[in-house]
């Protein structure tokens, strides 16, 4: 098959070799025409990834039209900030069915609308559309080392036609219907990452990463509940699994600039020296949307919100948490 990456960072790179390893052809679309001609002259991305030696048949482009005409399938892996101009990029040139897997991680800050729900506005055709997410580490995936994800839709036929196109020996495919669910599990697990990081920056430890790891999954199941999905899909890859390799691996960006905010670091200053976009900074912001409009409960989003944007000092922060009032574990 034709296959198009839109998005040539880590994680972009990496499912364009997934792709290609299984025999498909790949145009991967890079913003910059540098990086673009980089990956087909040496090909290696030479920004994010850098010593993976990408398939011969990955080829590169920064035209949108280029990379999408003619695809007989797209993955869009932007930061979620841009899911909306993404969407609005390719309508000119995607034919209406077209399947489309949506691998941002977020939530709309106006519209409160997660990345495939902007896509199914800007696109129409929603039975088309589905939603990646799971404990996949691009630097370990694009080495082929073992992994699982869950692609959601909520066309069976759409997910079980990504799921075969991924699939393969190393890396596990699972489906579901729940695609609010494990779009709402990809933005949380970022936010709480951030307090696990600032958490070990300011000197706790396993059992403190441990008990905002287990109170964040119960933010997340109670907005999934709210939000019309499925709370059981908290206990899942894109849940539980997800929540796990992003709180604690040394490849988790969100994890290491919770680090960085406990030493004093700004999510601008971070950004610019990392060069990755810090997703739940966003989340943190974009999640309180959804947490007004159905009026539940998010203490540790909103203290993550606060050290980050309002920059109050993240000790403070930790004495609010511990004063909250005790209550039951489930309700």
């Amino acid at each position: 098959m034709n296959v198009t990456v839109i998005g040539a960072g880590s994680w972009g790179t990496a499912l364009a070799q997934v792709v290609a390893t299984n025999g498909h052809d790949v145009v991967l679309w890079a913003r910059r025409p540098e990086v673009a001609s980089a990956i087909n002259r040496d090909h290696r991305n030479p920004d994010y990834l850098k010593d993976a030696d990408l398939d011969p048949r990955v080829h590169a482009t920064s035209s949108v039209e280029e990379a999408v005409g003619g695809a007989e399938a797209i993955i869009s892996v932007t930061p979620s900030k841009y899911v909306r101009s993404t969407a609005e990029s390719l309508a000119p040139f995607v034919f209406p069915d077209v399947p489309i897997l949506v691998c941002s991680k977020g939530v709309e800050l106006d519209t409160g609308l997660v990345p495939t729900q902007v896509f199914e506005e800007v696109l129409g055709n929603p039975a088309r559309i589905a939603a990646l997410s799971g404990p996949n580490h691009a630097e370990e995936i694009v080495k082929g080392v073992a992994a699982g994800t869950v692609v959601a839709s909520d066309s069976a036929q759409t997910a079980e036609f990504f799921q075969q196109l991924l699939a393969s020996e190393a890396f596990r495919v699972y489906t579901s219907d729940d695609v609010m669910g494990v779009e709402l599990c990809a933005a949380f697990k970022n936010v709480i990452a951030i307090a696990v990081g600032v958490a070990y920056g300011l000197g706790y430890g396993d059992n403190t990463a441990a008990m905002l790891m287990t109170r964040g999954q119960a933010e997340m199941s109670r907005l999934i509940a709210a939000s019309g999905g499925n709370p059981m899909t908290c206990m899942g890859l894109a849940g539980t699994g997800d929540l796990i390799a992003t709180c604690m691996s040394r490849h988790s960006r969100n994890r290491t600039f919770g680090e960085a905010l406990a030493a004093g670091e700004t999510v601008e200053e971070f950004e610019a020296r990392k060069r990755m976009v810090v997703e739940g900074a966003q989340a943190c912001l974009t999640l309180g949307t959804l947490s007004k409009r159905y009026q539940v409960e998010l203490p540790i989003t909103d203290v993550v919100r606060s050290m980050v944007w309002d920059h109050v000092e993240p000790r403070e922060i930790a004495t609010l948490l511990a004063s909250r009032s005790l209550k039951p574990e489930f309700y």
